[in-house]
This record gives structure tokens, sequence and C-alpha cells, in this order.
């Protein structure tokens, strides 16, 4: 299948002044955006992870191996994953060669070696999740699916047994990231993300799972780290308050959390580079080659950045203050800049804007990778300005002046380039535009012969709080459109759409 897929949105209060023609790689503001699944990288879909991974029955669907019936007397007996005598042993380098269908799928769980190909292809989540796994263990996967931890699927698991993990390789598991120099106290990844670099660590959340649940799971949502994550001591912990129009305040973690009411957001939050692999390929661009997964949707907990300016004193009628500068204490191990960035006073400052200093995400203390102990989100803003590790706050007439709010996360025309460049001819961005994602199924999948239609997955978000009207989606060049169904998420009401919505559409194929 060649046909291009296009997705096209329309929001509540904006329309186009002029046709829409971007193509979706470009990653230009329009509403407008296609994607070729004959070309697109393979590797950007981190399509749907279930599968193994999860979606509806995981394992369950029953699949019969001859080869595994000698296996299968034991299973009875023997507890999934542990070591059986006699079976052939593999080392993990031999293991991971084993990821596709030329070489054959295999997986590990605990000690045990498993051939998944013949289930792969039947797999009920559909085969691009579980081959997410291939290669690897399936322990990080079942952990956030859980589903899968029943005594029926470890059953069914040990019928695809083929042997055990070589005695020298148990025990070890794949390491993210080095344990060593200024990077040696990073946290432990989830080894389903997709690794773009590991000093800062820098990765994705395969496409194909984020239309899972409407809520990313904190381990598979993208991580985007300028600098080595900081080991912040919780008892120690300060919050500086300061600036124009506000008093010096120095607030504790626990001064957060019993002085203030606390507050839920579901925002979206996404990197600004994300589908950046996309561009690369209309022209050459620097930066961290994003594929699509470069976005997240979480339920944040906290404290609203707006009463913590006025408990600080803060009166927009009285202050001249036009900026909220945000300070991270993550630094540069050279030179000992930290992160930071500033957002409009109006925006941290609307009791709509719904701005946070957040210490949960999804329920939970919120992890290290994700700004342990307190990190801004500030909804429906670029990724850049929702800074982690918060430890200062300060009100200013001026915009920050670090580097990532001067000297990158600007937009520019696209014949301007790295050698002709002047940042200060441009605005920081803040809020982001409409845009659509097919999360499944992936670029490059493969149909069966004689399908007369095709079902489609995706999510659709736009920054400033807009919400998602319509998802329109073409197999044949736009000729003809197909409206989508709105899942999760199409309630939202402006201006506090700070979600994604979910979509789903079934699209009839164009004959040849």
């Amino acid at each position: 299948m060649t046909n291009r897929l296009f997705s096209r949105l329309l929001l509540t209060a904006v329309r186009p002044a002029c046709r829409p023609s971007c193509r979706l790689p470009r990653l230009q503001v329009h509403h407008f955006w296609r994607q070729s699944r004959a070309t697109h990288n393979a590797g950007r879909l981190w399509a749907a992870a279930g599968g193994l991974l999860g979606a509806t029955g995981g394992l369950g669907l029953v699949v019969y191996c001859a080869r595994s019936r000698q296996t299968v007397a034991c299973a009875g007996k023997t507890k999934a994953g542990e070591p059986i005598r006699g079976l052939p042993e593999y080392l993990l380098e031999e293991i991971s060669k084993h990821k596709s269908k030329e070489t054959g799928v295999w997986v590990t769980y605990g000690d045990g070696v498993y051939d998944i190909s013949e289930f792969a292809e039947q797999h009920p989540g559909g085969s691009e999740k579980i081959m997410l796994a291939a290669g690897g263990p399936l322990e990080p996967f079942w952990a956030v699916f859980a589903q899968h931890n029943t005594e029926e699927v470890y059953g069914m698991l040990e019928e695809l047994r083929i042997g055990n993990i070589a005695v020298a390789d148990r025990g070890k598991t794949a390491v993210v990231g080095k344990k060593e120099g200024p990077y040696a106290n990073d946290p432990a990844r989830s080894p389903i993300l997709k690794v773009n670099t590991r000093e800062p660590f820098n990765a994705e959340t395969p496409t194909v799972l984020l239309t899972e649940s409407y809520l990313t799971p904190t381990d598979l949502f993208f991580v985007r780290n300028h600098l080595p994550v900081p080991k912040v001591d919780p008892d120690s912990y300060v919050l500086e308050v300061k600036g124009e129009g506000a008093e010096p305040v120095r607030l504790t973690l626990e001064d957060l959390k019993n002085k203030f009411p606390k507050r839920k957001v579901t925002a979206t939050i996404q990197c600004a580079g994300n589908r950046r692999a996309d561009l690369a390929k209309v022209k050459p661009v620097k930066g961290l080659s994003w594929t699509g997964g470069a976005i997240g949707n979480a339920e944040w907990g906290g404290v609203l950045l707006r009463d913590v300016l006025l408990f600080a004193g803060h009166r927009e009628e009285q202050s001249k203050a036009e900026h909220v500068h945000l300070e991270g204490l993550d630094k540069n191990p050279l030179t000992g800049e930290c992160y930071g960035a500033s957002v409009p006073i109006d925006k941290a400052m609307d009791p709509r804007g719904d701005c946070l200093l957040a210490y949960e995400m999804n329920g939970a203390e919120i992890s290290r990778d994700h700004g342990y102990p307190l990190r801004a989100i500030i909804p429906g803003t670029v990724g850049a300005r929702n800074v982690k590790w918060v430890g200062r706050v300060r009100t200013s007439e001026a915009e920050y002046g670090g580097f990532w709010q001067q000297r990158d996360y600007k937009g520019f025309s696209p014949s301007i380039n790295w050698d002709n460049v002047d940042f200060s001819t441009a605005p920081a961005i803040q809020e982001l535009p409409v845009q659509s994602l097919i999360c499944s199924p992936q670029d490059g999948s493969a149909l069966r012969e004689g399908e007369e239609e095709i079902g489609l997955k995706g999510i659709a978000w736009s920054g400033g709080g807009r919400p998602i009207v319509r998802v329109d989606v073409s197999a044949d060049g736009g000729k003809t459109w197909h409206i989508a169904e709105l899942a999760e998420g199409k309630d939202q009401r402006r201006p506090r759409a700070w979600g994604w919505t979910l979509w789903e559409a079934s699209v009839p194929l164009p004959r040849g």
C-alpha cells in the first residue's frame, strides 16, 4: 500500500485564512498534514506496544507450535522463566539479533528464551506492538501492561519456549545510559523507550503505544533532558520566589503541599522538535531526530503558579513585570549553567491558565526524569517552557536571558539556516499549533491481500487550550475524506482543552 494518509484538523475558533497545503513531514504551522506510509522511517513508529505489551488480551490468543510439545509437558511443573535442564542456552547478544521476520522473533522472560515468530503475526493487539519487545525482555512491557501477569498467560508463553539464557548472562539487564561521569546519578529508564541520545538522556515513546491509554504511563512518557538529572534531597529542597512586584519568599516542599490548595490538570506536553526526522527528509536540519513520540499526556498535581506568586505579594495592577522566569536545579557540569525559560506573566497569572508547580504525575510522586521534586506545567505551551526541577521563580520586566530562551526554540523561514540565522529576529516559541499523528498502523506496514479498508488510530492536539473539533482522513491523496470518530478527550472545552484527543477511523482502500 503506497497511498498516502492524510489527517486534517479544524479548531473551534481558528479557521485558516487560506487553503492549508503543507505536508505533515514539513512540520510547518498549517492545519493540514500528510504522512507517507511508503517512505517514512520505520523507526518512527513507536506503534502499539500492547501485544505481548498489552492491547486486548495480550497473549490471550492460543497459539500452538508443534516444536514446543516437549516444553509444554514441563509447563505445569516449571514456573515461567525458570531454567529448564536440557534446553539450548543462548547469549543475550545472540537473542538480540532475532527481532524480524527474516531472523525470527525471540524474546526473554526470566531466564527463558521464547520464539514468538508465529505468534506475533496473530497477536490480538497487533504484531506492531509485540515487535517492540523483539530481541529483548518482556518484563518491562508486562510491568506496564499488567494484564499479562496471569498463570494462563505464563502457561501459553512456556509453549513457545526454545531455551534458556546462557548462565554467563543470567541476571543481566539492558541498562540505558552509562553509570559514570556527570551522568552517573541518572535514574534507570524503561527499555521500551526509543533512545535518541544517552548523555544527556533523550528518548521517545514508540508511537504505536500512544493510543493505548489516554494518560501516558510515566515509565513510557518521553524524556527530554539538556543536562544531567539532579539528585535533589526533598528534606532540604527550597523554592526561591522573588522579582518585580514580589517579596522574596522561600518555600519548602512541605510548605507547597500544606499552604496552598492542591490542583490537578490533565495536560499534553510535546517537545518543540517532535517529528524532526520527517523534516530532515525534506532538508538537513540540526537537532535530535525525534520521529513522533516526543509527546505525552498526563495528569499533573501540584499548586497553581498564580497562587505562589500572589503569596509572594505579586499584584498585576501594581507591577511592571511581563515575564515569569523558571530556573531548574540541573547544571552544566563544566559551566554551572542551569536550564531556564520564561513564560508571559498573563499566562502565569490567568485563573484559567492552569499553570502548575507540580509534585505529582499520574497520581504518584513525580519521577526524577520528569522533574522531581517540582516541575512547571504550562498547559498548551511548548515543552521547553515546562521547566523541570524548578528551584527559582522570578517575575521580571524582561524575558529570560538564558541560551534555551534566546538562542533555541524559535521558528524561522525555511530559507533560514544555521549560517545566516539571527535569533534576535524571532520570538521564543510559546503555544504550539494544531496537529495530528497517525499512530497505528505503522508506516510501511503490509496489508493483507484483498483487504478493502484499513483501521487507523491516532492522536490530535492543539496548543493554547483549543479543543479538537474534527479529524478527517484520506487514503486517496485527498480526493475523498472520511470523518474519524473522536474518542477520549473530545469533551474538552475552550480555553482549557489542555490534553490530547484520541481518534479512530476505518477508511476504504482505493483499488490498485
